[in-house]
């Protein structure tokens, strides 16, 4: 049996990976066809997020029968809840989709309700950011730390909008628009977990968004906590791997940014 480990998540995020990239570099105006379906009125799904998916199932299935998955294309795979794995074979499809290189693949595992291993690879720029509960987080192997910045007028930021923002009062909108004015400027990049992942390696200050789903930010809450960012839902509460909300930053940001939540 493989043993599991954060090398075997690696391997397997790096792996499905590959067939994104080349996906990818394969899509129109690279001499191939994308095929892309609407699961609502702006929410994509693609032939490369389908590819991508079984990749990663099959080889979870073969090496490990009795867990749950839960992945975001398949739903729930039953199996025992003491070991689940939470699944994003494309995390920025709608980036993808439209020739934008912003986009990763996003495996985590959890024990007895604990998360023990995450990994989020972007394969456009080879960038793999890992963590191990109690352990830290890396960057191509190389440590990262949240930054340290402590006033949030200094802070740059990243967001996203659910995909029913045109009918859910809940939008973020009103969110976006006081931290526009509160900080030194707020991005928008499309892939929830590479906004977690740019927390963990200092390269955004804090990152909120509404509306996320477990298999979004599973993986890289974990990588975000262990490179010393405080990872919540958006009232300030633990359970941000529920449908909902998350909220991560520095110690210093993070409580700053709850008040503008209020």
């Amino acid at each position: 049996m493989e043993t599991l480990n954060l090398s075997f998540l690696e391997s397997l995020a790096r792996r499905a990976g590959e067939i994104v990239r080349l996906g990818y570099n394969a899509r129109p105006g690279f001499g191939s066809r994308l095929v892309v379906n609407h699961k609502g009125v702006i929410d994509l799904v693609t032939d490369v997020d389908h590819r991508s998916e079984d990749f990663l199932l099959g080889e979870i299935r073969s090496h490990f029968p009795s867990h749950r998955i839960l992945s975001e294309e398949s739903g729930r795979l039953e199996g025992v809840d003491s070991c689940a794995w939470y699944v994003d074979p494309l995390d920025g499809t709608v980036n993808f989709a439209h020739g934008i290189p912003i986009f990763a693949v996003s495996v985590a595992f959890a024990e007895d309700g604990a998360m023990r291993f995450g990994v989020v690879y972007d394969p456009t720029r080879d960038e793999c950011f890992t963590a191990e509960r109690g352990k830290g987080a890396w960057l191509n192997g190389e440590p990262v730390r949240a930054s340290e910045i402590t006033d949030l007028d200094h802070s740059l930021l990243a967001t996203g909008f659910p995909y029913d923002i045109r009918t859910n009062p809940a939008n973020n909108l009103d969110n976006y628009a006081r931290f526009a004015v509160r900080s030194q400027a707020v991005r928008r990049l499309g892939s929830a977990a590479l906004d977690a992942c740019y927390v963990a390696a200092g390269r955004f200050d804090g990152y909120w968004e509404l509306g996320v789903h477990a298999w979004d930010v599973a993986a890289a809450g974990l990588i975000a906590e262990e490179a010393g960012a405080r990872v919540t839902d958006a009232a300030g509460g633990p359970e941000y791997l529920l449908p909902g909300s998350i909220l991560v930053a520095n110690p210093a940001i993070h409580a700053q940014m709850l008040a503008v939540l209020g």
